[in-house]
């Protein structure tokens, strides 16, 4: 008997774009499943400029928009990396109903006891390097902290691409656009709330990538436990990009969510 085919909604992380998933998209997609990659505002080849964007729900604004647009009985795989982690969450307290299960890809995962702020918080606190050659923009002048960051070339090699192919650092260095900084806690706070009643109604995995320099694995594991999900997937090998480093086993993982989730 065939496997029912399912639909994936991939969300990036900051400073990517939909064009980060492209070896996962093409692999889902030749499995039969199928596949919508969304830029975020300001993303990829979002027409917005960051400077633009002046809160987090206006970032995420496209992935609500589209969750919001779908049928009323169709149910998506959501599937968030990195920062796209906060945009899944946003998505699972608006549209609980249209949600088979959330997969957090090494990325935040906040829950109705553990805010988006606490998360950055908490990972700021246990990095103790700097973002190297990252670019820092003052978009309200140098006398008050960054509105934006870029991620640099170094930093992108190092901290998030160390065991991916060096063609899509290659890639990713010539796409990576600005992302955004410290908008008002007390806001961001209050746009990404989730609830037991609507975000907790929705399975959630957690796939931990084992070798990220970026959102470290004792992080990652700190989150599994503050918030736990129904379940946790591993990859060994992975770096910060799972869909560059090891795409043939996160598209496994993905397919084995998929089949057990309905």
């Amino acid at each position: 008997m065939e496997k029912m085919k399912k639909h994936f909604v991939l969300v990036h992380g900051a400073c990517h774009g939909a064009w980060c998933w492209y070896k996962v998209s093409t692999l889902l997609k030749s499995a039969g499943h199928k596949v919508t990659a969304l830029d975020m505002a300001a993303s990829g080849i979002h027409p917005k400029q960051m400077h633009e964007v002046k809160s987090m729900s206006e970032y995420f604004e496209p992935l609500i928009k589209f969750i919001g647009s779908l049928p009323e009985e169709d149910k998506v795989i959501l599937v968030g990396h990195s920062m796209g982690g906060i945009c899944v969450s946003a998505a699972m307290e608006r549209f609980p109903h249209k949600i088979s299960v959330a997969v957090f890809a090494s990325a935040l995962m906040p829950g109705p006891d553990l805010s988006s702020h606490t998360l950055r918080q908490e990972l700021y606190q246990r990095r103790s390097d700097s973002h190297t050659d990252s670019e820092f923009i003052f978009g309200n002048g140098p006398v008050n902290p960054p509105t934006e960051i870029l991620f640099g070339p170094q930093f992108s090699k190092s901290k998030l691409y160390q065991l991916s192919p060096p063609e899509d650092l290659a890639l990713a260095i010539s796409l990576l656009r600005p992302t955004l900084l410290n908008r008002d806690v007390q806001v961001v706070e209050k746009e990404t709330a989730v609830t037991r009643d609507n975000y907790g109604s929705v399975a959630r995995v957690f796939i931990v990538c084992e070798q990220d320099n970026a959102i470290e694995q004792d992080f990652q594991r700190w989150m599994i436990q503050e918030n736990p999900p129904n379940e946790v997937k591993v990859i060994a090998e992975s770096d910060h990009m799972p869909m560059f480093s090891k795409p043939q086993e996160l598209c496994s993982i993905l397919q084995q969510i998929a089949d057990a989730y309905h």
